[in-house]
């Protein structure tokens, strides 16, 4: 008992690690890009996107070294599933969601290609070995340059995206960014070892663990990233955070994990990718109706995740 105890804390202390760790990496790297003048949605798509998902990268890699790759592959589809569901969802209570027109035939489609190719990956031959782990980050590095590209485009015309007065200083800048990476890369290892633990202690699978309390954990940055930006009226941030996050979950954590030990599926998994294709597909097609996400259709998408949840909780 008294193991379990100290496990449910571990568990808290890792997740607190990894939220204020991502809030610190976010806000120096956001103050960075805004220094070159880039603009809200190609912050959201790369630099907030790729801080918000460093405690889901800290966590499966430590998973994958530590041989636990069941939840690595379950905390990278629950967090796609509920950052695409209950962030967004969330965020278009406060705000309708406007999505632009190019996020919507590149971002968005190519968001939901990667979660096709991680299915085609993983059924194959129920494993993402090593020659699949290095498919996807070579994948992921051209999507990089890719919006790298696009960043340099986009600057020539583009506007401060926030007053000087609200950007770090360069000191602060580097100290928030280092600081928020030993403090993810600490609270993923809290977040691994305290899971394993409460999972075995209860009975529960890897994957219901990494599916619900470490999805949902990992995902908080994500969460509050987005409700932060839509509430500031910054709705290209947030939906750039949410689609760009989803990419870099797939390509770089699965990559990077499956790079370094092969990962072994099982049915589940599958089941869950395959719900993340149909969810990822059912609000792209929504959101090209009116071009947003607003209240009715994030009320809707909300709902959808609570089944999902009662679903994955009864199974």
């Amino acid at each position: 008992m008294k193991e379990l105890i100290y496990a449910v804390v571990v568990l808290v202390v890792g997740f607190v690690l990894l939220i204020k760790g991502a809030d610190f990496f976010v806000e120096g790297s956001s103050s960075v890009a805004k220094r070159l003048k880039v603009p809200s949605m190609i912050i959201g798509l790369t630099i907030v996107a790729m801080g918000t998902s460093f405690p889901e990268l800290a966590v499966s890699v430590t998973a994958s070294v530590s041989n636990n790759n069941a939840l690595a592959v379950s905390n990278v589809v629950g967090s796609n599933i509920f950052n695409l569901m209950v962030v967004c969802g969330a965020c278009s209570l406060f705000v309708p969601l406007k999505v632009q027109v190019d996020t919507l035939k590149k971002e968005f489609p190519f968001s939901v290609v990667c979660a096709v190719l991680l299915l085609a990956l993983g059924y194959g031959g129920m494993i993402l070995g090593h020659v699949d782990g290095a498919l996807m980050l070579v994948i992921f590095a051209v999507y990089l340059i890719w919006m790298v590209r696009s960043a340099m485009r986009a600057r020539a015309g583009a506007v401060d995206v926030e007053d000087a007065a609200r950007i770090l200083p360069a000191g602060k800048c580097i100290l928030y960014i280092a600081g928020g990476l030993i403090a993810i890369k600490v609270g993923g290892d809290f977040v691994v070892n305290g899971a394993t633990v409460v999972a075995s202690g209860l009975g529960l699978s890897q994957n219901l663990i990494g599916l619900t309390v470490v999805a949902l954990g990992t995902s908080l940055p994500e969460l509050v990233t987005s409700i932060v930006a839509a509430k500031k009226d910054e709705v290209d941030m947030a939906v750039g955070n949410v689609i760009g996050s989803n990419i870099f979950n797939i390509l770089l954590i699965l990559g990077v994990a499956s790079a370094i030990s092969p990962i072994v599926f099982i049915l589940e998994n599958i089941i869950d990718i395959i719900i993340l294709i149909v969810m990822s597909s059912l609000v792209w097609v929504l959101t090209w109706s009116g071009k947003k996400i607003d209240r009715k259709e994030g009320v809707l998408m909300l709902a959808a995740y609570t089944a999902y949840l009662i679903y994955i909780c009864i199974r």
